[in-house]
């Protein structure tokens, strides 16, 4: 692929749920896609379906992302590959249930996947889209990012952390013409959902390709119009 030849959009934890759902919008809207996962497997089966259904043949970089050397060899390849990237979606994440009980290995491991990772994949993404002078950032966080639940401070601190970083991303990078919009979802119809107890069913929750039409309607915005963050709600997770 030549440089330049399409817009660039980077997705973290692209093999399964959300990540998934939003990679094979994205290269609908005809962005060349750069799949990232720890599942190499995975991520072939995301890029055959984006292929059969004729959309830019993706990229992809088995990444886990809590090793920041594996971040910034990555960055540097797609950007020696593409030339650019214009759209990053920082969606990989872990959930574990607890609060003062969760272990400090699991504490710590919320934040280094939930926050710490994505804070690294900033520091290299950011300076690219400097250099273009346009690009947007979403972060995929969650509606436990602005409202602490019992039972689960551990994600809900990683969370709360990953929103204050993008509102103040937001305010840095916003007259830079780099738009960052944080989206925080109630609970969403995923495999990591179901691993975790969700008290609703499928039907009652949100949809994976809810969060890519969201996605895809912040794209259509018009250059001055920029959000700061959305929530998404599912009825039942109203209180």
């Amino acid at each position: 692929m030549e440089k330049g030849t399409n817009k660039v959009a980077l997705v973290t934890g692209a093999s399964r749920g959300i990540g998934k759902a939003i990679s094979i919008g994205l290269a609908q809207m005809g962005y060349q896609v750069v799949l990232t996962s720890r599942n190499q497997n995975d991520l072939e089966n995301v890029s055959q379906e984006i292929s059969a259904a004729g959309g830019p043949a993706p990229l992809i970089f088995q990444l886990d992302i809590t090793n920041s050397a594996e971040i910034k060899k990555t960055i540097h390849k797609i950007v020696e590959k593409t030339g650019r990237i214009d759209v990053l979606v920082n969606n990989a994440g872990i959930f574990f249930d607890g609060s003062l009980s969760l272990s400090e290995e699991k504490f710590k491991a919320l934040l280094n996947t939930n926050l710490t990772a994505q804070f690294v994949m900033l520091q290299e993404v950011v300076p690219v889209m400097k250099r273009q002078k346009t690009g947007y950032i979403f972060n995929i966080s969650s509606r436990a990012g602005i409202i602490g639940f019992a039972g689960n401070a551990g994600y809900v601190a990683s969370k709360f952390g990953l929103v204050g970083l993008s509102q103040s991303l937001y305010r840095e990078l916003t007259p830079r013409g780099i738009k960052v919009t944080a989206i925080c979802p109630s609970w969403v119809n995923t495999q990591m959902a179901g691993e975790a107890g969700t008290p609703v069913g499928p039907e009652e929750m949100i949809q994976p390709d809810d969060i890519f039409q969201t996605i895809k309607w912040l794209l259509s915005m018009s250059p001055g119009a920029c959000v700061k963050e959305i929530v998404v709600d599912a009825p039942k997770s109203i209180h």
